[in-house]
């Protein structure tokens, strides 16, 4: 059925309403024990850390590792990581979605005069998840200040398009991941596998994978748009599998792409969903 225009404007500006609301309600309950919440923010940031920490480590045995001196990788890294840790902190509750299919919790979600989505996402907001975030911006700005990068204002702008298409990104990996538990009723760890172990992935040069890997996050699930593309542009370097400069400016148009299609892939999983009858 096809939905006026300013109907899904009207729908899309409720689901953020009602997401800002959610999302405030779970940080007064977080900042009224603030010992605790900073506690568990430092934990999140130090074990995040420990990540930079095992690249800090090869490069004690490596001078460059797949071509890439030091401050290059921390440049990946921040940049991955940051994206990363926006889109974890906004919609990493995602993958809670599962267990509410089996346990049949998503029902109550269902007859609340609220979308659904905003409801998932924000349910249980950890803001003790800036940390990662943290934790990736000082290395990125460890990385700016370490590299002679030939800046322009066409670099610079780069950056915020980097982090903020990255973080769109990885978001809409997450509500598609979330989207297939519908029917699969557990795939966290799949869903798992595409958001944290992209970021994994990318935080290294692109030079130490195959090709065949390089190709896939490129054009099937296309992860190198978070960073791979545009930071290689910023850096000087050859794009991944020789792709022209101008594929470095795409990153907003993947993310838009992507984003509509964890829409369509929601719409139809939360059609699919046929309660647990209990």
């Amino acid at each position: 059925m096809w939905i006026p225009r300013t109907s899904r404007a009207a729908a899309l500006r409720d689901g953020l309403r009602a997401y800002g609301l959610i999302v405030a309600m779970w940080m007064r309950s977080t900042m009224a024990y603030r010992a605790s919440f900073v506690m568990t923010a430092l934990a999140n940031f130090a074990v995040t850390a420990f990540d930079f920490v095992a690249i800090l480590l090869m490069f004690t045995h490596v001078d460059t590792l797949g071509g890439y001196a030091l401050p290059e990788v921390a440049f990946l890294y921040g940049t991955s990581a940051t994206a990363f840790g926006l889109a974890d902190l906004l919609l990493g509750s995602m993958d809670r979605l599962g267990r509410r299919v089996r346990d049949g919790t998503l029902d109550t979600l269902l007859v609340r005069p609220v979308p659904v989505l905003a409801q998932v996402a924000a349910d249980r907001f950890a803001l003790r998840r800036l940390g990662r975030v943290v934790q990736g911006l000082l290395v990125l700005g460890y990385a700016l200040l370490a590299l002679d990068i030939d800046w322009t204002a066409v670099r610079v702008l780069m950056m915020p398009m980097m982090l903020i298409s990255g973080a769109a990104i990885f978001a809409s990996v997450f509500v598609a991941g979330a989207a297939f538990q519908f029917w699969a009723l557990d795939a966290a760890e799949v869903q798992s596998s595409f958001t944290y172990g992209g970021t994994t992935l990318l935080q290294y040069p692109p030079t130490v994978f195959a090709k065949d890997l390089v190709r896939g996050v490129t054009f099937v699930v296309p992860l190198a748009f978070v960073n791979w593309i545009p930071a290689l542009y910023v850096l000087g370097r050859e794009a991944p599998l020789g792709l022209p400069d101008a594929v470095a400016f795409l990153p907003p148009v993947v993310a838009c792409g992507c984003c509509a299609l964890a829409g369509v892939v929601w719409r139809v999983g939360l059609r699919a969903y046929r309660s647990t009858g209990s």
